[in-house]
């Protein structure tokens, strides 16, 4: 790809699209927040699309509150699900691609292995059938990327909250019965850029590697802060109080097994990049 493509991404503001929008710096670059676009509305996305005239259309808006979805069913749909569908059919109007950000979630985690690409799916939450709507919605010359527990530096997340909690000396409790791969922002954001440039299409699992339970990344991240492990409690689904509204796959490990079929490595360990990250929000 070269400078002279252009690129929209919705949901700017949020922790991936701003990695997003700078890694894709240098090209031209427009970045709407759901003030500037609200994906459910299919007049505001066509009118987007013909003004900016986009090539390709990373889509990162999306109801993330995986709890709040199974009480907001409508609200989830018309973004997670709906959302999509508009963009395709206003980028079938422009002739942009479309890359869809997606989920763990429209797993149901009871497979004894990584998840490949190819794996059949069916979520057990309303916020991962929403979002495998939103898959569904693409067309084949379309990118899909389903990553997993992203975190970084921007918006709200449970690295963030890790750390403000560890340096309140509060008591933390974390699950060990939920396994997945900790993925950071920034390593996702450098390989989807790759996949665009490549004009990629299908799905792709893209996540830092190194799988582990929620309650070993929550005490990887004390110990590199050199916090007693006192603070830390492990803990089963099923003692969390409250009790989660939204189930939670048990296996949410995603292999990165496309990657290589078009020349990438996924991305690193997350142990190698997270103490960078720690270096700045312990700042």
């Amino acid at each position: 790809m070269t400078a002279k493509h252009k690129i929209l991404i919705t949901g700017g503001n949020g922790q991936l699209s701003t990695d997003l929008a700078q890694v894709f710096e240098s090209r031209d670059l427009v970045v709407l927040t759901r003030e500037d676009l609200d994906i459910s509305q299919p007049h505001q996305v066509q009118e987007a699309l013909l003004h900016h005239k986009p090539e390709v259309v990373i889509n990162t808006a999306a109801v993330t509150d995986v709890d709040g979805c199974e009480h907001n069913v409508e609200q989830a749909q018309l973004v997670n699900s709906q959302g999509p569908q508009n963009l395709v059919r206003a980028a079938q109007l422009t002739g942009a691609r479309v890359v869809q950000i997606s989920t763990d979630y429209v797993f149901d985690g009871a497979l004894d292995r990584p998840y490949i690409e190819s794996d059949e799916t069916n979520p057990q939450s309303i916020y991962g059938q929403t979002k495998l709507a939103g898959e569904q919605a693409m067309r084949d010359t379309d990118l899909i990327v389903r990553t997993s527990w992203l975190c970084g530096l921007h918006g709200s997340n449970i690295l963030k909250t890790i750390v403000r909690l560890a340096q309140t000396d509060k008591a933390m409790s974390f699950v060990n019965d939920q396994i997945g791969h900790p993925s950071f922002t920034n390593d996702v954001a450098v390989i989807v850029r790759q996949l665009v440039e490549l004009e990629a299409h299908g799905v792709f699992h893209v996540t830092n590697q190194g799988s582990v339970s929620w309650y070993q990344f929550a005490k990887t991240i004390l110990d590199l802060m050199g916090r007693p492990s006192e603070q830390l409690a492990e803990i089963t689904s099923d003692q969390l109080e409250p009790s989660r509204p939204a189930p939670r796959p048990a296996n949410s490990v995603l292999d990165n097994k496309a990657l290589p079929t078009v020349g990438l490595s996924p991305p690193p360990d997350f142990r190698e990049t997270l103490p960078k990250l720690l270096e700045v929000l312990c700042e």
